[in-house]
């Protein structure tokens, strides 16, 4: 079970999954053009092993499938990550158990919890060797620039920890770092992430925020950064429930914090309320560029620790498909009984990757009443905290796979009357970076009832369904062979043969 970043890029070449590139390349554009060919056809992990400017290889497109995700999560197939939905699902919202199948699933899960509990190590990887004072210097990190109207070099995979003034709670998120100089970098956060109240608490008490930046950690950290979690949920924990085993930590040399015992790199510093830079323009998941934002928040880093050789990784956003993308659709299934707890009707949802990860959400519900659809879609925005900025909601009936656009589309052309059917909620904290709202980080939201209708919700009697006679497809199914059709493969199914157009 890989443990750590070197562990899984081990994995990935055993299984066909990793290609070295032993060529010069520079981190300066080129890199990214590489890794986002390789992107858009879902082609392998890259580890580059000779870059300019660095003494340091660079391992991007990682996470580049849903099936490299799931091996991360030490798990096969998508289908998987819904067992452990369930599981997390019992520790979001716990409810008293029922029946006595209920409480043992609890007991296993809270069992799981004390072995998911972190333990500390004394002689961390990541801290083999340690860099302060006149030896911290971020530009000899392998740090890419991504798209040629980028403000500057960044990191975007690194995992931020930040603790609650007050309480000490921690807070694991990932957000952007622009760099600045060789000891400073400015962070792109969003205004409802944990951090960002760490430092409105830090700045109320008149203190410094200290923050510490871990970089190529077991990709399975990531996973667990990136999962919307209650406030005073561990993430550390969760990474644990996600492994099977606490994850093993190690107190940062110069701040109160602890983070991945196996990080390859570990940046230690802290902000100060109010003290800020210019922070972008910079290329972001909405597939455009962010706007500068001359208020970016400060890092100054004093500290730096890393392993001996260690790995530079690294991933960006743009418009999908990307490696953040193809985690958002791993968590897509994690999420899913998670919701189902929360919003009993709804049978399946999907966030599709050109939804930009979040922007759609397709729900299938089981509908036993009028305005149910709309009820559901109402209860998705705020079942978890991102779901707050899903633009737009569609509701489906159970029988429809939320995960074939054909059926998705069939089921709003069908069964949508746009006067009845689509309703819009105006005025709603947005995504900043969203530039169709007429006011930044302020915009609307579209639910649409793509569900069948029933009274009162109609008065016309609706159309029965075409469907085969189940007899006569049992006889030809029975026949196939015979048919002499038995080397065609009717599950492969080429999109561009009906009229799409993808490459």
């Amino acid at each position: 079970m890989a443990r750590d970043l070197r562990g899984f890029l081990n994995q990935l070449e055993q299984r066909g999954q990793l290609r070295r590139i032993t060529a010069l390349v520079d981190p300066e554009l080129e890199i990214a053009e590489i890794a986002n060919r390789l992107l858009q056809s879902g082609g392998p992990a890259l580890l580059f092993e000779n870059v300019k400017g660095a003494e340091y290889p660079v391992a991007v497109n990682v996470m580049g499938t849903v099936q490299r995700v799931c091996w991360a999560m030490n798990m096969e197939q998508p289908e998987e990550l819904e067992a452990l939905g369930k599981k997390l699902a019992l520790l979001y919202q716990p409810r008293p158990p029922k029946k006595i199948s209920q409480a043992v699933d609890l007991g296993k899960a809270l069992f799981d919890v004390v072995k998911a509990k972190p333990q500390r190590e004394l002689l961390p990887p990541c801290q083999q060797v340690v860099l302060k004072g006149d030896e911290v210097d971020l530009t000899k990190l392998p740090l890419l620039r991504v798209y040629p109207g980028d403000a500057g070099k960044v990191i975007t995979l690194g995992l931020m920890i930040t603790k609650d003034p007050e309480n000490k709670i921690v807070n694991v998120g990932v957000y952007r770092l622009q760099l600045q100089s060789k000891t400073t970098m400015t962070v792109q956060w969003l205004s409802v992430r944990g951090a960002t109240r760490h430092l409105r608490k830090a700045a109320e008490r008149g203190e410094k925020l200290e923050v510490a930046i871990a970089l190529g950690v077991d990709p399975m950290l990531v996973m667990a950064a990136a999962t919307p979690l209650p406030i005073d949920m561990s993430e550390w924990l969760f990474a644990g429930l996600y492994g099977g085993g606490g994850v093993h930590l190690a107190k940062c040399k110069t701040v109160d914090l602890e983070v991945p015992a196996d990080s390859e790199f570990v940046l230690e510093g802290t902000i100060t309320p109010g003290e800020v830079a210019m922070d972008g323009p910079a290329g972001d998941h909405m597939g455009y560029y962010g706007p500068a934002n001359p208020n970016g928040p400060l890092i100054r880093f004093h500290c730096i620790t890393h392993r001996k050789n260690p790995i530079y990784l690294t991933a960006f956003s743009g418009r999908p498909p990307k490696e953040d993308a193809m985690m958002a659709l791993a968590l897509n299934r994690i999420y899913t009984p998670i919701l189902r707890q929360q919003v009993p009707e709804i049978v399946d949802f999907f966030l599709p990757m050109e939804g930009l990860s979040y922007k759609v959400a397709v729900l299938s519900i089981d509908k036993s009443y009028p305005g149910q659809a709309r009820r559901a879609a109402l209860a998705f925005w705020s079942a978890l905290p991102q779901f707050s900025y899903t633009k737009f909601v569609v509701v489906v009936d159970k029988d429809i796979n939320v995960r074939d656009p054909r059926q998705v589309v069939w089921s709003i052309t069908s069964k949508v009357d746009p006067a009845r059917d689509v309703f819009i909620l105006p005025d709603n904290p947005f995504d900043s970076l969203d530039f169709a709202t007429e006011r930044p980080g302020l915009g609307s939201k579209m639910g649409i009832d793509a569900t069948t209708k029933i009274y009162p919700e109609s008065d016309r009697p609706w159309g029965k369904q075409l469907e085969p006679d189940p007899d006569t497809a049992d006889l030809v199914s029975r026949r196939w062979a015979e048919y002499g059709l038995a080397d065609l493969n009717l599950d492969e199914v080429d999109p561009n043969l009906f009229g799409y157009d993808m490459k």
